[in-house]
């Protein structure tokens, strides 16, 4: 399925575009400063505003598309291949990036140096914000939801009872329930008072219980599922229930936006909705398209496709506080601010590809090296001894998707 891969890349452009042309000053313009501003030029994008205010909900596309590949990379290996394979994904981008991120707010960052330190460590960890109070970067809390759907698929794998189908059904009704009180929260409140501002903090502070966003990563396990075979009719009644559920944590928080900011009050919540729902149809197409021409060759997908599923994790991560101080220094070299935010994503996607093509590459070799001389790589099992998610599923035909969307974003 080489659409994952662009698709997973607009998404992440699209969050960019969002952090450098609307909330870095959109936030501000109510009195409180957002999380970029400590290296951030002080521009103002008003004109881009109906344009760019909806581009978080690329994030809620990741976790559709990281369900769906989890899914496959989990159908397919034993608990230590997984989590390993897991480690080997994340861990070495988060400390190139955490890095080069930490190099820049000691540069140009408004803070005291010893401020970004213990950030640093933790961020190098990938520590969940709830516990350290802070991340060194405010983008990285998706990490935290990643991590937490991860560990729940690795649990299922070690307990060999617990299938995918399992899984999707435990995160669809578990989201779909808060969500539901979340929304009759925002029917009875407003984004001033506490009820609505306890209800908002499972979105960032605490994404690590999967509160709001278990029904995205349940989709994608559902997807992932429709591509092998037909859904029964119970499970296409659970993708109904999480397609509803993440329209409902879209509207909320899309409604926190529109009351807290003027600039965009005349705007619809309805946009993110139809933006979310359109990538969830293309995928969805595409994995109708899978089953029904399962047992056929398909051609190769471009190369240049997958090049842009593996920028997509470091341009994630390297986006908000390198993009802004990129923005910072051509604006103070006298550039206008929109040319200085394209400039900035077009350097940020050449030193994102860099990082993919050749740093990560050289950190994930020797952090393997180091670990099988230690003895703590997983051993390879034959393929009918191996205790993956996928047995019980009933699949009428081995048809995993294809490898080259098994390395996807953030994870």
């Amino acid at each position: 399925m080489p659409l994952l891969d662009p698709l997973r890349f607009a998404a992440a452009l699209g969050v960019a575009i969002f952090h450098q042309m609307f909330w870095s000053w959109a936030w501000a313009s109510i009195g409180v400063p957002g999380f970029e501003r400590t290296v951030a030029a002080d521009v103002l994008y008003p004109s881009a505003a109906p344009f760019t205010w909806f581009g978080w909900v690329g994030v809620e596309i990741f976790f559709v598309i990281s369900g769906f590949v989890i899914a496959n990379s989990a159908s397919q290996s034993t608990p230590g291949a997984f989590l390993l394979g897991r480690a080997l994904r994340l861990y070495p981008a988060v400390w190139v990036c955490a890095t080069a991120t930490f190099l820049v707010l000691l540069l140009f960052g408004s803070g005291p140096a010893s401020e970004f330190i213990l950030r640093y460590i933790h961020a190098m960890l990938m520590v969940p914000k709830g516990v350290t109070g802070q991340w060194l970067d405010e983008v990285y809390w998706t990490l935290a939801a990643e991590t937490a759907f991860y560990g729940l698929v690795f649990c299922a794998m070690l307990t060999k009872r617990i299938t995918l189908r399992h899984l999707a059904f435990g995160l669809t009704i578990y989201s779909a329930v808060f969500n539901a009180v979340a929304l009759l929260v925002l029917s009875c409140t407003t984004p001033s008072e506490l009820p609505y501002l306890v209800i908002l903090m499972f979105r960032v502070p605490c994404a690590a219980f999967l509160l709001t966003h278990g029904c995205f990563f349940a989709l994608g396990i559902w997807l992932f599922m429709s591509a092998n075979r037909q859904l029964t009719a119970h499970e296409q009644i659970a993708v109904a229930v999480t397609c509803l559920s993440g329209a409902v944590e879209i509207y909320f928080f899309a409604s926190f936006f529109l009351t807290s900011i003027p600039a965009i009050a005349d705007q619809s919540a309805l946009v993110p909705i139809m933006v979310w729902a359109a990538a969830v149809l293309l995928i969805a197409r595409a994995a109708n398209r899978s089953r029904r021409f399962a047992g056929t060759t398909s051609p190769e997908a471009p190369a240049y496709l997958r090049t842009l599923g593996l920028i997509t994790y470091p341009l994630y991560l390297t986006h908000n506080v390198i993009g802004s101080a990129i923005i910072r220094a051509l604006v103070a070299a006298g550039l206008d601010a929109t040319t200085a935010v394209w400039i900035a994503l077009g350097m940020l996607v050449l030193v994102c590809w860099f990082i993919c093509a050749k740093i990560e590459p050289a950190v994930r070799g020797a952090l393997m090296q180091t670990l099988a001389h230690f003895g703590r790589l997983p051993q390879r099992q034959p393929a009918s001894s191996r205790p993956t998610l996928a047995r019980g599923l009933r699949l009428p035909l081995p048809v995993p998707v294809k490898a080259n969307v098994m390395a996807s974003w953030p994870r």
